[in-house]
């Protein structure tokens, strides 16, 4: 079972949509998670969110989501959900230009999630904050408009994406089916 965690993205319903044809999943409202779920989940992605981390309270959030810091199993976080995840691990955030286009992301770090995938590719941004590259991560890819675009943890299978796959097309598909992949 794929668990997603809904903080209130309107494309929460493409993830789902993306993991159901490979997979059973469930998609659960973040506050509603916790860590009893992870004993018979695969794998955990987290969405975006329609809110900033700069400007909300994000105690609640990270009091919700310790377990993060001791998963097991692979984590994807997704927007804000790549921004929650290197919070815990201690990224900075900063605000920056609003980004709601598809970008040129190039990759250039080896990751099994970037796998059958060219060098270059286009996906959906839609964010106008980005976090630092925690210390435990290495940075996989960078764009123009945002330095850190994606991020691997050096030992756990924890990976965060600042842009939308769910709503990249083809490309897009290929880097969920590649964290499913993952999970097996």
């Amino acid at each position: 079972m794929i668990y997603i965690l809904d903080c209130g993205s309107k494309k929460t319903k493409f993830i789902h949509q993306m993991v159901d044809e490979y997979m059973d999943c469930e998609t659960i409202p973040f506050f509603d998670f916790d860590a009893s779920y992870l004993s018979v989940a695969k794998g955990v992605i987290i969405s975006g969110a329609p809110i900033l981390i700069t400007e909300e309270d994000m105690s609640k959030y990270i009091s919700a989501s310790e377990w993060i810091k001791s998963i097991s199993i692979p984590l994807l976080g997704i927007c804000f959900g790549h921004q929650l995840i290197g919070i815990h691990f201690g990224s900075m955030a900063k605000k920056m230009k609003e980004d709601r286009e598809f970008q040129e992301i190039e990759i250039f770090e080896e990751s099994n999630l970037f796998s059958r995938l060219p060098r270059i590719i286009e996906m959906q941004e839609d964010h106008c904050e980005f976090i630092s590259v925690p210390k435990d991560f290495k940075l996989l890819a960078s764009s123009d408009h945002c330095f850190h675009e994606a991020m691997e943890h050096k030992e756990k299978r924890i990976f965060g994406i600042q842009f939308h796959p769910e709503v990249s097309g083809n490309h897009g598909n290929i880097i969920i089916e590649n964290f499913l992949k993952i999970c097996v």
